[in-house]
């Protein structure tokens, strides 16, 4: 019998502050069982995502002391970034691997949520297979109009959270706990700081324009590198694989006289998502092992 694996791979509003992102780390460390495979920081989302795997109740453990250190240090009302968010701890998805079953880590999903809700007073909205109604699957509908519009979005009954009270926490915002499968995130650094060039090539590539099937797209700056980016989701890396949404990015983009600079995964992905390519071939500079999911998993029986 496959060993049950959970992976977890929180998001919080802060890719600045380096002591801030070390001390929530820390926090991840601190679990013993656990294993921290990759953080990955950006300045200009002002984003952290956090990637980190082991048994169930370790996992779990681990999410709370992230929890707990992020909401402590972290202040919503002076966070300015180009990446949509509702909170401090912004998304917690947790990703069952190995034998584990959906349906468990949806039970783990929402027992952290209710606690999470309780312990901090913070909304708590359930996404993906956690989702209480099919309204909320969709996370970026979630995350519509962000942490400036949480207030009025909780004023509204349609929006009452599935957890943790139907009040604006001005300092915390508001949290999304889900349970999905493994999702590829990768971005595509253009030489060019058109943004409405990158725009639309992330209309031009997202299922909801019309583009490739399982991918979310979104086109924004980096006015530290003075580039556009074109942010991916690959939702479903075996209907679409990074190879095809790569071609199809550098295609859209050689369409309106635009080079890849390069490209890069935020967090893990698993080796099938590769198709087969190498990783130079997607412009991914230095990739090591390290970034596959595979390397912190057993060997299959």
């Amino acid at each position: 019998m496959a060993l049950s694996i959970l992976e977890c791979v929180p998001n919080v509003s802060e890719g600045r502050d380096r002591r801030v992102i070390d001390a929530l780390a820390d926090a991840i460390r601190s679990v013993t069982g656990v294993r921290l495979a990759d953080i990955h920081s950006d300045p200009d989302h002002h984003r952290s995502v956090f990637t980190f795997l082991g048994a169930p109740a370790a996992v779990e453990a681990a999410a709370y002391a992230l929890a707990e250190a992020a909401i402590g240090a972290i202040d919503m009302r002076t966070h300015r970034g180009i990446h949509p968010r509702i909170g401090a701890l912004d998304v917690l998805p947790f990703v069952p691997l190995g034998g584990m079953s959906m349906a468990t880590a949806v039970a783990i999903a929402h027992r952290v949520g209710r606690t999470l809700g309780a312990r901090f007073e913070l909304p708590i909205f359930f996404y993906a297979e956690a989702a209480l109604s099919p309204e909320r699957k969709s996370l970026p509908r979630i995350r519509r109009d962000g942490y400036e519009g949480l207030a009025g979005k909780l004023a509204d009954a349609a929006w009452k959270p599935d957890a943790g009270p139907a009040r604006f926490n001005r300092r915390s915002g508001a949290t999304a706990v889900g349970a999905r499968g493994i999702l590829v995130a990768f971005n595509v650094w253009l030489d060019s700081n058109d943004l409405d060039a990158g725009r639309a090539i992330a209309r031009a590539v997202r299922e909801s324009s019309g583009g490739l099937p399982a991918v979310q797209a979104m086109g924004v700056p980096l006015v530290r590198h003075g580039i556009v980016q074109v942010s991916l989701n690959l939702l479903d890396y075996r209907t679409t694989s990074l190879p095809r949404v790569f071609e199809r990015v550098k295609s859209e983009a050689a369409q309106r006289g635009i080079s890849v600079r390069q490209s890069e995964l935020v967090g893990l992905a698993p080796r099938d998502a590769f198709a087969g390519a190498s990783p130079e071939s997607l412009a991914l500079p230095d990739f090591t092992p390290a970034k596959l999911l595979e390397t912190y998993l057993p060997p299959s029986p």
